[in-house]
């Protein structure tokens, strides 16, 4: 199954980028990595800054980002790689001691395609390299809009106002179904789980995403999800 992971990617293997500051994690996480035939890791780095650097170097298409590290910390280096369009193509993943943090919301508002606890099992990072690198589905989609949906439903931070507003403006170019559409990524549904819920193809799923992706200026799904709490189009739930 992985070599036929490796042809379905033409032979070019995922372009991991390691970014934490502990030498003996990175280590494990590049022996994980590189045993893999689908995927190798093209740098290490021990703070942010460093790890955009090495992203734009090595043309990374996925960035393992701790949130916590020494100077320049993950989330400001991952503001520093969706902000720059030399990254365009660079998917970052945050690896995070706690689930549920702030840092988290923070690190997707910033640009992040999603995180991951440091605890999780091998397959599951594995997994995680491969669907960000896809550019698919955000990683544990019902988790993280939970996640999401409880922060802002705590009043966010000081900017999420301004930020609103700027999305329900945007919000106003997309058709309507696009909006039906952006509502189910919300909810945490794959393109197949929207095509069933909608009687639609899922390659008429995915048209409607990259569309409305395009129209509100986002990189990926979990700016989508974001998009879509912070615009109001989709609201917290208290269950």
């Amino acid at each position: 199954m992985d070599e036929n992971r490796a042809q379905e990617r033409g032979a070019t293997p995922i372009k991991v980028l390691l970014a934490d500051d502990q030498a003996l994690l990175r280590s494990a996480f590049k022996v994980l990595v590189d045993s893999e035939p689908d995927m190798t890791v093209v740098g290490e780095a021990s703070d942010g800054a460093q790890a955009y650097a090495l992203a734009r170097a090595e043309h990374a298409d996925v960035v393992l980002m701790d949130i916590r590290m020494p100077g320049t910390d993950g989330l400001a280096a991952t503001r520093m790689i969706s902000e720059d369009p030399d990254c365009a193509g660079v998917r970052v993943v945050m690896l995070t001691t706690f689930e549920v943090d702030e840092y988290v919301v923070q690190a997707l508002r910033a640009g992040a395609s999603g995180f991951l606890g440091k605890g999780a099992e091998p397959e599951e990072l594995l997994n995680a390299i491969r669907v960000a690198a896809a550019g698919e589905a955000l990683l544990s989609p019902a988790a993280t809009k939970g996640l999401i949906a409880s922060f802002l439903a705590q009043g966010g931070r000081a900017d999420a106002p301004a930020a609103g507003s700027a999305h329900a403006e945007r919000l106003a170019a997309l058709t309507g179904r696009e909006r039906e559409v952006l509502v189910l990524v919300a909810a945490g549904l794959s393109n197949d789980g929207i095509a069933g819920r909608l009687e639609v193809s899922p390659l008429t799923v995915k048209t409607h995403v990259n569309r409305a992706m395009a129209k509100l200026g986002a990189r990926d799904r979990a700016q989508l999800v974001v998009i879509a709490y912070e615009s109001g189009l989709v609201r917290p739930r208290s269950d």
